[in-house]
């Protein structure tokens, strides 16, 4: 994602997730060796972790291979909504695929807060978790007649639906559809329990054990650059799968969106909302460690478009304090989602071929709910069991790319096998920027600190080859085509990519200055 703007222009709040600032830290050592269980998991996140636990309480054995730490990919960068009203979904599902499968997609959905519920009360989850209402409020006369439209689909479809003009809300709102019964929790902390219940009589969680590829077969096998986990099965849960030779990321497209926390005065409400009109915003009010904040998120755009992110956190603290009087904004954060496109998510076997090798993707932004429901599936699927929603969220039914980036861009063939050059004159990179050049014939990416020091790395992704795209407000090299990101020495902090951006030759440092 190319970043535009001002760059003296800095947003406010530090650059980190409440939910990574008040969540502690997990400590799980790196797998070091080989390893033989029912199921390998490859993903910390959401839906890895529940459905790791999932089959480890059917009796089965589970490893789960998390890259950096529990939670610190997409899950620990949500919301913390717990819900099934997803905006219009309904209204959408039910003119694309027809009234019973949006049916199934909400009964799934419901399903998921009741085993969220249910797992923190027997696992003893410190996580926050407390039951809400949720909004999707309208402001505008066009919007209203949508929330309308969508609260009558719902109910009929047997949701716990209705329409309302009260809505709790410190600013003025035509309507709202108002679902009861759903709940917002602390992400990180909820799946850092998950953790906690998956490790231990024979099932493990590995952190620091990113998975370098894997093969179908029996059995099949995961690797990684220390060891290798041997398993009757295997989940890939990554937000967008890799291994799958761009399959997905021909299915889906990544989408950033941002958020802002800042302090209240005020308790939190029982309530969580959702816009209609645009530009969306997203609101939730949640106590931590004896603080209360609000939080606002929207500004989304695929991660394709090229923005101006400061100014995107700038709009976001304004609502925050102008409509929701938030003070101080202490934290600001983006997450990148798949997003499918057909509007269902992909849960089964990787493709057709397949036997052995599942995945979990396409969570269209809802991955607290939808990733659990996923999870679920795949429990009963690797058990022997039917399950009503795996025909609806099929990952090898047929679909047809609806803004979906294809998978190999024209642009993006890979520099031979995509090292970055041995020597390095630095072109004219001022303190603080990024850029992306050509140094002997190959694209580099070269960062230059405040300080002066400089990095230099491939600027291809090891995803699938495009050109990485330097993200000023984060200070990362994303890739704009299927959302993998790094960090400016190349280290992955986002897949699909598994690999670091290629490294310096042992001069490049000191050729470099």
């Amino acid at each position: 994602m190319v970043e535009v703007g001002t760059m003296n222009e800095q947003p406010v709040g530090r650059l980190l997730s409440l939910w990574s600032a008040t969540g502690g830290t997990a400590s799980y050592a790196p797998l070091e060796a080989s390893l033989d269980v029912d199921v390998a998991v490859i993903g910390g996140g959401v839906a890895g972790l529940t459905a790791a636990l999932a089959l480890k309480r059917a009796g089965q054995t589970v490893a789960v291979l998390e890259a950096a730490g529990v939670g610190t990919g997409v899950t620990g960068n949500t919301t913390g909504k717990v819900t099934s009203l997803h905006r219009l979904a309904y209204s959408e599902l039910a003119a694309r695929h027809g009234a019973g499968t949006a049916g199934t997609y909400g009964q799934a959905n419901e399903a998921a807060i009741e085993h969220i519920a249910g797992v923190v009360l027997a696992e003893g989850i410190d996580c926050g978790f407390r039951r809400v209402a949720n909004y999707t409020y309208a402001e505008s006369g066009r919007a209203l007649a949508l929330v309308r439209e969508e609260a009558a689909l719902a109910a009929r479809l047997g949701l716990p639906a209705s329409f309302t003009t009260d809505v709790p809300l410190p600013f003025a709102v035509r309507g709202a559809v108002r679902f009861d019964g759903q709940a917002q929790l602390h992400a990180l902390r909820y799946v850092q329990g998950l953790a906690r219940a998956v490790d231990g009589n024979g099932s493990f969680v590995f952190e620091e054990s990113p998975a370098t590829g894997f093969r179908d077969g029996s059995p099949a096998v995961v690797a990684t650059e220390r060891g290798s986990i041997r398993a009757t099965e295997i989940i890939v849960a990554t937000n967008l799968p890799f291994g799958d030779h761009g399959l997905f990321a021909g299915r889906c497209y990544a989408h950033r969106s941002y958020l802002v926390a800042g302090r209240s005065a005020v308790p939190p409400l029982d309530a969580t909302f959702v816009s209609v009109d645009e530009p969306m915003r997203s609101i939730l009010t949640v106590d931590v460690g004896g603080s209360s904040y609000v939080l606002a998120g929207g500004e989304g755009h695929p991660a394709t478009e090229s923005v101006d992110s400061a100014e995107r956190y700038r709009r976001l603290a304004a609502f925050a304090r102008d409509r929701l009087g938030a003070g101080e904004i202490a934290f600001r954060w983006s997450t990148q989602d798949a997003m499918p496109a057909d509007g269902l998510p992909y849960v089964g076997l990787m493709a057709p071929e397949f036997r052995h090798v599942h995945v979990i993707t396409g969570l269209r932004k809802w991955g607290l709910t939808n990733g659990t429901a996923a999870a679920l599936i795949l429990r009963d699927t690797l058990c022997g069991t039917d399950n009503p929603w795996a025909a609806v969220f099929d990952s090898t039914r047929s679909a047809h790319a609806t803004g979906a980036v294809p998978a190999v861009p024209k642009e993006s063939v890979p520099d031979a096998d995509g090292a970055a050059p041995s020597e390095m004159a630095v072109p004219e990179v001022a303190p603080g920027e990024g850029k992306v050049v050509e140094v002997d014939g190959a694209r580099t990416a070269v960062y230059v600190s405040p300080e002066g020091d400089v990095q230099a790395v491939s600027a291809v992704c090891t995803h699938l080859g495009c050109t990485v795209e330097f993200n000023s407000t984060d200070v990362t090299w994303d890739c704009p085509c299927h959302g993998s990101r790094f960090t400016t020495d190349g280290i992955v902090i986002q897949g699909p990519a598994t690999r670091n951006l290629a490294g310096p030759a042992p001069d490049r440092a000191e050729s470099a200055r």
